[in-house]
């Protein structure tokens, strides 16, 4: 946890992977201007980490959580970063995103969605949710990001996931490690397509997906 008069939390894991993901994001991002929307935020560590490693992109963080909101605006006031914007509170299985409606402090497109490590922890209709807000909200020539733990072909890709897994589900039997395949179909449906997969360290996957063309 973070100093508890700043609001700031501190995830270990979002420090553990985070220049694992800025090595496969900034190639993607480039030197040109670009507007990235970040879905489950979470502590807000990677806002501060990729926006400092990447002056071009203005972020865009967003959570379902009133204490990761906290946190977020928390690193981003510490961090002096005006790139950063203040957080949004966003449900991705709420049908305003879903539709794509217009949320006034934001540009009309993204140039990026990002997300890491929330569609295992959460029922698979948020993934959907993501993934269709996602197709309306991204440019043309946008890309979906998505960052954690994933099975290919029905097979877990190592026995830590496998058991990682089971102990999701204990804890609710809609949560999941979810199957690059199952997220392949729904982007389908919603006219994105998988470019990219890279394996990542600790079993974890980079998955990204661009517009069918």
């Amino acid at each position: 946890m973070g100093d508890a008069k700043d609001h700031r939390l501190d995830f270990a894991a979002t420090r553990r992977n985070g220049d694992a993901i800025l090595d496969v994001l900034r190639p993607l991002f480039g030197s040109a201007p670009m507007n990235v929307l970040e879905i489950a935020s979470g502590s807000g560590q990677h806002a501060v980490h990729m926006a400092s490693a990447c002056p071009n992109v203005t972020w865009w963080p967003t959570d379902l959580e009133a204490d990761h909101l906290l946190s977020i605006d928390a690193w981003r006031r510490e961090a002096g970063l005006p790139s950063i914007r203040r957080a949004t509170l966003l449900d991705v299985t709420h049908e305003a995103w879903r539709r794509g409606d217009r949320v006034a402090a934001w540009p009309r497109r993204f140039d990026a969605v990002v997300n890491a490590n929330m569609i295992h922890i959460a029922p698979w209709a948020a993934a959907e949710g993501l993934i269709e807000g996602a197709s309306r909200y991204l440019s043309d020539e946008g890309f979906l990001y998505f960052y954690g733990p994933f099975k290919r072909d029905g097979a877990h890709t190592a026995d830590s996931n496998a058991a990682f897994d089971d102990s999701l589900r204990s804890r609710n039997p809609e949560w999941g490690v979810r199957d690059t395949a199952a997220v392949a179909a729904v982007a389908g449906r919603y006219g994105f397509e998988i470019d990219q997969v890279v394996e990542m360290p600790a079993n974890n996957l980079s998955l990204v997906l661009c517009k069918k063309r």
